[in-house]
């Protein structure tokens, strides 16, 4: 999850990129390509972080186990306010 975390958040920011990007490489078939083949790896690598980190918690809940709060706070950077 973390990995999935980490690598989720610039997807969003390179699609606004990569948007006049091809508009600009628009002339070069070559290019256009190039650049539509890595925005479709990447595209696919994301989901495939998202296959594997379901697969992952559907593991844990099929088990039986629970995570505990503390998981979430540490993955997240959250610390809750104390009492």
């Amino acid at each position: 999850m973390k990995c999935d975390k980490a690598l989720s958040f610039w997807f969003v920011p390179a699609g606004f990129l990569f948007a006049p990007l091809l508009l600009i490489l628009d002339p070069w078939p070559v290019a256009r390509t190039i650049a539509l083949v890595t925005i479709s790896l990447c595209g696919l690598w994301l989901g495939l972080l998202g296959v594997f980190m379901a697969i992952g918690l559907a593991r844990v809940l099929r088990s039986g186990d629970v995570l505990p709060d503390e998981y979430w706070f540490r993955l997240l950077d959250y610390h809750p306010p104390r009492a």
